[in-house]
């Protein structure tokens, strides 16, 4: 049987962006300016301050258009229940790796020892806590057990020639799967306002831990492109424009 292979954690690369802090100038100028080169507005060099209160206005009041003339495509690697609560964001174009084409591999997601077990309160208004050793114990206990179980069945329907579009019905969720997912700043800055939980925030989310994983790895690549723009984010309580 092939080895199965258990994992913690989530890969996110950025693999393409045109995404630059003087797209944003550029989108926005246009309204005073009329055609502009992309050199007018600011490309390659230091932002002044001008250009910097020009983005904390956009920001601040809700100028959201500015935002969406920039691309950035990550490949990103998690269990299928991520993507599912990724498809929940109709802002982004998504290309997934697919069971009917391909033989899925072995690797599935097990919680790592400091994920927190225990919900308290209630939807809308409650948080995670740390389990007992017990409750970490038979986790990892029960998410192995039924993942070695479920792609041993999957590997014999395959080994007897069934179709792997059938064969995958049996495969859990917590089964890594990869895809391309592209968006641009605003729509980035939507998902990251309900996908990450960062005090200051002026409301307030609580996001499943596995893909706030992936949206702090998007946002820490995302800051590298467009440094005035995740400033102001932050700074005007990570709302999206």
């Amino acid at each position: 049987m092939t080895d199965i292979e258990f994992r913690s954690d989530v890969t996110v690369e950025l693999v393409r962006a045109s995404a630059a802090d003087s797209d944003v100038l550029f989108a926005a100028r246009v309204s005073t300016l009329g055609e502009q080169t992309l050199g007018d507005a600011a490309a390659g060099v230091e932002a002044s301050d001008r250009d910097r209160g020009l983005i904390n206005y956009l920001m601040r009041d809700r100028h959201g258009s500015p935002f969406e003339h920039n691309s950035m495509t990550f490949y990103v690697q998690a269990p299928i229940f991520v993507f599912r609560e990724f498809m929940r964001h109709r802002i982004a174009s998504y290309n997934e790796e697919s069971g009917r084409y391909r033989e899925l591999r072995p690797v599935f997601y097990v919680p790592a020892p400091e994920r927190k077990l225990v919900q308290v309160g209630k939807p809308g208004a409650y948080d995670f806590v740390d389990g007992t050793p017990e409750q970490t114990a038979i986790v990892d206990e029960a998410t192995r057990e039924a993942s070695a179980h479920a792609f041993a069945a999957y590997q014999r329907m395959l080994d007897a020639g069934v179709a792997r579009e059938v064969a995958r019905i049996v495969l859990p969720l917590n089964t890594y799967s990869s895809m391309y997912v592209t968006m641009n700043a605003r729509s980035l800055m939507n998902f990251l306002s309900l996908r990450t939980k960062v005090e200051g925030s002026h409301f307030p989310s609580f996001p499943q831990r596995e893909i706030e994983m992936c949206a702090e790895k998007m946002e820490e690549l995302w800051a590298t492109l467009m440094p005035m723009t995740h400033a102001a984010f932050a700074a005007a309580g990570r709302v999206a424009p």
